[in-house]
């Protein structure tokens, strides 16, 4: 029966074995270094293309959380400025006409009165269409358009009169980098 009993280790044995715990452990440590890196390393790569699956899912499932968020707020945001486009509207109007009465209380006709209102107007509007026609192009999101197509980058012509600002960084190439004034958030 004492057979059966575990019996205390003398200290010599008790030092060889953790001598051979310790050879064990650094044989598996070089083991691990000097073995075959080609199998780790596709071992590794086959690893993050199962992972990869999930990690986009779950930023597509953000990114359209996100969007239908924006696209509330975007609804929200046009039924505001139309109304605050009637407001205005009915706030021109009453302005106007008010000039209008001055104009004729001070003498002036009602054809040469409403023919100035008219002027005033037309001319402000077509200031309006052209602003909108300048802006019209930035709709095509022309700088994110050069940074995604493949191919060489074309040159970025300075418009005229433009200094080159705080946020304008240009490239090795001469080409104008509009990364840094899109992240400052500069508008022209």
């Amino acid at each position: 029966m004492d057979e059966l009993q575990p019996q205390p280790a003398s200290p010599a044995s008790a030092g060889s074995a953790s001598q051979a715990a310790a050879a064990a452990q650094a044989d598996e440590a070089r083991a691990g270094v000097d073995g075959p890196a080609s199998d780790s390393l596709l071992d590794n790569v086959k690893q993050v293309l199962r992972d990869l699956p999930g990690l986009v899912s779950d930023r597509v499932h953000l990114l359209a959380l996100e969007l239908k968020r924006s696209g509330l707020a975007l609804a929200q945001m046009v039924g505001l400025v139309v109304a605050a486009g009637v407001l205005l509207c009915t706030a021109w109007l009453a302005l106007w006409t008010g000039i209008g009465i001055a104009l004729v209380e001070a003498g002036v006709a009602w054809g040469w009165t409403l023919m100035l209102i008219l002027l005033i107007n037309l001319a402000a509007a077509w200031l309006a269409v052209k602003r909108v026609l300048a802006l019209a192009r930035y709709l095509a999101l022309p700088a994110t358009l050069r940074r995604l197509t493949l191919g060489p980058p074309s040159p970025v012509a300075p418009r005229a009169g433009a200094a080159s600002g705080p946020y304008t960084h240009t490239t090795a190439g001469g080409v104008s980098d509009e990364r840094a004034a899109s992240a400052a958030g500069s508008t022209s």
